[in-house]
């Protein structure tokens, strides 16, 4: 007897709501919000992207097209996660940088 192909995972990720300050994502019946100033990457993406969301594994979520993963724990406890994403911040040069003294 051949047993059948495996099905999808029934533990989804959805996104449920986008707005100016953030997203909401239901994930095992629980509702998180990811603000844009924790989680810049998401600030300018699209609808689209934002709800291409994969769950390689139970505490990992990706957005492929945006080439971010992220884990569930990482949402719910950023507090031991204190790296902070550098995008949108500008290099700047330093005004002493270049300078030569005679």
């Amino acid at each position: 007897m051949k047993s059948g192909e495996h099905g999808q995972p029934t533990s989804a990720v959805e996104l449920t709501n986008v707005s100016q300050h953030g997203l909401w994502l239901l994930v095992d019946e629980r509702e998180h919000f990811l603000s844009f100033d924790a989680f810049p990457w998401f600030r300018d993406a699209t609808i689209a992207q934002l709800a291409e969301i994969e769950r390689p594994g139970p505490d990992h979520l990706r957005w492929p097209a945006l080439d971010v993963d992220l884990s569930i724990d990482s949402i719910e406890h950023p507090e031991h996660y204190p790296l902070v994403s550098g995008v949108g911040a500008e290099v700047r040069e330093s005004p002493d940088e270049g300078r030569t003294t005679d």
